[in-house]
């Protein structure tokens, strides 16, 4: 199990995790909130002081999961979003007037329990101790032809693809985003462990590259993401575009995060068949959660129905 032995460090990355995913699930609203005013203003949404909050909030949301992230596995920090998708959904229905209807209540109740299953079942140990260990693993074929896969599909999506069908179909800005996961998470926890031995233990050179290295691969995915996300805000529905990108996400940096990190390997049958089914209770919460302002629930047959009877 996970917390048999260790526990105070997966405890602190799980409530750094929860806190940084409520704070992220403000950010879609609130920047949402702002173009909104800024159209109804017509003037820039650079203008609005609502969509900056969220802005704001994005940037400490992400410094808390980089926290998470090198005290925590990260096949545990990613799919906790979906209390961040819980709680901007609470945040719509009071800024943004959606509303919350039978299918969005049951939804929540979904994330939460899958959320509780993946905080009992999670791996607890830390397969990479050490610079060489990182290196390898970067090294490692399988990873290196699945990163070079990545950012390929990137290149051809933002270079062909985007321009032509990104205000279109908002599965383009959703694969953007969700591939870049693959650079962000993955940096973020290598950074933790190369920063220790290049600032703390007199590291050598090979160490500062590195270090730059995955700096500036987290640079550019954070930076590409804000970009394709407020493109996305833009042209689709926050409710839509928040349930396909958490999901799309989760499934990349979970596949990412087990190639690199091998952090299923740590696992049991038992907890690994209860994670897979707790993923799954989470991705449907989610889409339940955010399909149900366009879907309604009722018990009763519809007119049509009567008269056909």
């Amino acid at each position: 199990m996970a917390f048999e032995s260790d526990f105070p460090m997966p405890a602190v990355g799980i409530i750094i995790a929860v806190t940084s995913s409520l704070i992220n699930g403000s950010t879609f609203v609130l920047q949402k909130k702002g173009m909104l005013r800024a159209q109804a203003k017509g003037s820039s949404y650079l203008k609005d002081v609502v969509w900056w909050i969220g802005t704001l909030s994005m940037i400490v949301g992400q410094i808390g999961n980089f926290l998470a992230y090198n005290v925590a596995p990260a096949v545990i920090v990613t799919p906790l979003g979906a209390l961040g998708v819980l709680f901007g959904a609470v945040l719509a229905w009071w800024l943004l007037q959606e509303r919350l209807e039978l299918l969005g209540q049951l939804g929540c109740v979904l994330c939460c329990c899958g959320s509780v299953v993946l905080i009992i079942h999670a791996p607890q140990a830390q397969p990479i101790t050490s610079r060489t260990q990182l290196e390898e693993r970067l090294l490692d074929p399988v990873f290196v032809c699945y990163a070079s896969l990545v950012l390929l599909l990137l290149i051809a999506l933002i270079g062909w693809v985007a321009p032509a069908h990104g205000c279109s179909n908002v599965m383009v800005y959703v694969s953007i985003c969700s591939l870049l996961g693959s650079f962000t998470v993955p940096s973020s926890k290598a950074l933790g462990l190369v920063a220790e031995e290049t600032f703390f233990s007199r590291g050598s050179s090979g160490a500062l590259v590195l270090f730059l290295g995955l700096l500036g691969t987290l640079a550019a995915s954070v930076i590409i993401q804000f970009l394709y996300i407020n493109k996305a805000l833009e042209h689709f529905s926050c409710n839509v575009f928040e349930a396909l990108y958490y999901v799309a996400f989760t499934s990349s940096v979970l596949l990412a995060s087990a190639l690199l990190f091998k952090e299923w390997k740590e696992l049991t049958v038992v907890d690994s068949l209860a994670m897979t089914c707790a993923l799954a209770t989470v991705f449907v919460g989610v889409v339940l959660l955010r399909v149900s302002n366009e879907a309604v629930l009722t018990w009763t047959k519809d007119e049509d129905s009567q008269k056909a009877d």
